[in-house]
């Protein structure tokens, strides 16, 4: 069972898999992934006790903190997030589909925690950081007022920390579309 997660991303590769290294021996954490990332960040993904994963976001801000892009520490996770992290997750071809575009994979995780609890929508996907210059996008299906609701709580969260990109809801995506996404 997920207690807690951090995901912390640094502008350095280097200084990434140092921090990595530092917020392991900081606290009783378990690292899910450590890795570079487009364009040229580093991403820790961090798992264990709410105490645990905040000293070590908290060591690793101290020690780096002019090189952190951005650092979230999520405390009861919905699992729904987690299976789309993992890629476990079964997402349906039907409904509304919302979309969440953010600077960071941390704000990516952080808006589809907020997405799913706001409302009654299941996340599609959760895509963070390779292959798309950094960024994260989460994409949610379900009824239109449901996609719209939770779209809003993502992209709010994400404005609110400067790292909203875009959004996009589509009320009745087409057949061909759902094959592509």
């Amino acid at each position: 069972m997920i207690q807690a997660v951090g995901v912390i991303e640094l502008k350095s590769i280097a200084k990434g898999i140092e921090a990595a290294d530092a917020a392991l021996k900081s606290a009783g954490v378990t690292l899910i992934s450590a890795h570079p990332a487009c364009p040229g960040k580093f991403e820790i993904v961090l798992t264990g006790a709410i105490a645990d994963v905040t000293a070590a976001a908290d060591h690793v801000k101290e020690r780096f903190g002019t090189t952190i892009v951005d650092l979230s520490v999520m405390g009861r996770i919905d699992e729904r997030v987690i299976s789309a992290l993992f890629g476990t997750q079964s997402g349906k071809k039907e409904g509304s589909l919302g979309i969440v575009e953010t600077f960071s994979a941390a704000s990516a995780i952080k808006a589809a925690d907020l997405a799913v609890k706001t409302a009654k929508v299941e996340i599609y996907d959760l895509r963070v950081s390779r292959g798309m210059g950094g960024k994260g996008i989460v994409i949610v299906t379900g009824d239109v007022g449901d996609v719209t609701a939770a779209v809003e709580a993502g992209a709010r969260y994400a404005e609110e920390h400067g790292l909203f990109a875009n959004k996009s809801l589509i009320p009745a995506p087409h057949a061909e579309l759902w094959e592509q996404l």
